[in-house]
Formats: structure tokens, sequence, C-alpha cells
């Protein structure tokens, strides 16, 4: 099972931006996902093309199941 943590920001122009982290270390702590998306922000560090990021919008993990399958 392949887990991602997806960090969602909210940009100038009123759209969303997302940043993935592979492999989180869980438990997830709020506060310090909090923390580093705020620095991201601070640091300006990304620029998408959809929009400067200026806000916090939310995080989330996400988990699936990938099924590979031999075609013969």
């Amino acid at each position: 099972m392949a887990k991602t943590l997806e960090l969602q920001f909210t940009t100038d122009l009123g759209k969303y931006a997302k940043l993935t982290v592979d492999s989180p270390k869980e438990p997830v702590d709020p506060a310090a996902v909090k923390l580093a998306m705020e620095q991201i922000i601070a640091s300006n560090a990304f620029l998408p093309t959809n929009g400067t990021i200026v806000a916090v919008h939310s995080a989330r993990v996400v988990e699936r199941n990938v099924s590979d399958y031999e075609l013969v």
C-alpha cells in the first residue's frame, strides 16, 4: 500500500496548488504539517503555474493499492 501526504495550498489567483510527500512519517502531526506548510509559503520556494502560494488550505494522507497483472 502506497501512502502520500498531500499538502494543498491556496494561490493568489483563488486556485489550488498541491505538493505531495511519499511515505510520510506516521502518525502525522497536524501542527508540524501546518508549520511546515507556513514555512513553504514564507520561503516562496515553489512557483506553481496557477499563481503564487499564499495560504494553507488542507492536508491529507492518501492511501492507494496497486495491483499489477502479467499480460500473456
